[in-house]
């Protein structure tokens, strides 16, 4: 199988270490044979953020995360950096990136990443409905002096 394009992989990648761990779990039970290249490790990295989105970069502050990168028999690498300790999540999003990257991929896209997506979407929109709920429009209204 080609290589997939950087932005397609960056994106299931995404999506798999983003997705909560016992989905993940439940959407890929079985994992097919594997090496570990790298067993997960957990370790910080540096947060940064930019004030307003533009402003000059500031450490915000470390997070937890565990990397991992495995082998298939078939010869396909995955790596997975995950939030958080939890070493199945990064063992399963390395095998589900490997996965991605072989004749398996249009089936593991239809039913592991395609859910996960879904279900991203959809907490996103309850998120921004919740939020909208709360918004306050202010206007001035025209008083007789002001005439």
């Amino acid at each position: 199988m080609p290589t997939p394009p950087p932005e397609t992989r960056k994106a299931w990648i995404s999506v798999l270490a983003k997705s909560p761990p016992a989905r993940l779990a439940a959407l890929l039970p079985r994992l097919p044979q594997h090496d570990l290249l790298r067993a997960p490790e957990t370790g910080a990295v540096m947060v940064r953020g930019r004030v307003g989105g533009s402003g000059e970069p500031f450490n915000l502050g470390e997070m937890t995360v565990t990397r991992c990168s495995v082998r298939l028999v078939e010869g396909a690498v995955g790596h997975a950096w995950v939030q958080g300790r939890d070493t199945g999540h990064a063992i399963r999003a390395a095998v589900a990136d490997a996965l991605l990257q072989t004749d398996a991929a249009p089936e593991i896209s239809r039913q592991v990443l395609q859910p996960l997506r879904e279900e991203a979407a959809a907490v996103a929109r309850a998120r921004a409905e919740k939020a909208a709920a709360t918004k306050v429009e202010f206007f001035t209204l025209v008083r007789g002096e002001d005439q």
